[in-house]
């Protein structure tokens, strides 16, 4: 069972999700508008966030901006707006999936349980901190400086870092990135990778070229 907090300001789409998480055995907490759900998040843990993006007092993005702040609970938006732009701003923040209205809910059930899974299967880590010249990652405590300077990153940013890091010096695919990191079972394609990397770069300064491009294959942190 997991604890899911389902934020919408339609009364029928909760009561929907609601009525299929609990016959998959979840347990549900509701939420009207972004303002509830930070305020929520405050108080309580959740396995997974299941937000809309268009919502009184506050929106989706700047909610999810807010509860990353403090904790790091998947989530997956609902917007009735399939632009591309929409979903990549949205992976970009850290989201973990982005279902378009109207959906089915066999189907965000099972998209549910997919992220539930990835959550679940991640492995634990050794704690360590690595230092390349002027930069520090520390993984267990999520940090990354530059020259003495912390920086930071979103949540997905630091996925991504951690990720390249650990496996330094191998090239890794595209694909790869996508499925070990996002999982592939959601929307997205190479430009996904390509622009985090990019804010990566940018954020990392000097030390950007840590992160090597290859041509036609992906990337690899070089150390």
């Amino acid at each position: 069972m997991a604890r899911l907090l389902v934020v919408d300001d339609e009364q029928k789409i909760r009561e929907v999700i609601r009525e299929y998480s609990e016959f998959n055995g979840h347990e549900v907490t509701e939420a009207a508008d972004g303002m509830s759900a930070v305020g929520l998040c405050k108080l309580n843990d959740y396995d997974l966030i299941i937000m809309d993006i268009m919502m009184p007092k506050l929106d989706g993005y700047s909610a999810c901006k807010e509860i990353r702040k403090t904790k790091d609970i998947p989530i997956i938006m609902l917007s009735a707006r399939s632009e591309e732009y929409d979903k990549l701003f949205g992976f970009e923040l850290g989201i973990d999936d982005y279902v378009v209205k109207p959906f089915s809910p066999k189907e965000l059930m099972a998209r549910v349980s997919a992220v539930l899974s990835r959550k679940a299967g991640a492995p634990q880590k050794t704690p360590s901190v690595m230092t390349f010249d002027g930069l520090e990652i520390n993984i267990p405590a999520r940090t990354v400086t530059v020259d003495g300077e912390k920086v930071d990153l979103t949540p997905k940013e630091y996925d991504l870092l951690f990720y390249l890091v650990e496996n330094r010096n191998i090239a890794l695919s595209r694909d790869k990135l996508l499925s070990d990191i996002w999982g592939y079972d959601f929307f997205g394609d190479d430009r996904t990778i390509d622009t985090h990397i990019k804010n990566l770069r940018n954020n990392l300064g000097k030390y950007r070229d840590y992160i090597v491009t290859l041509r036609g294959v992906g990337y690899k942190f070089e150390a």
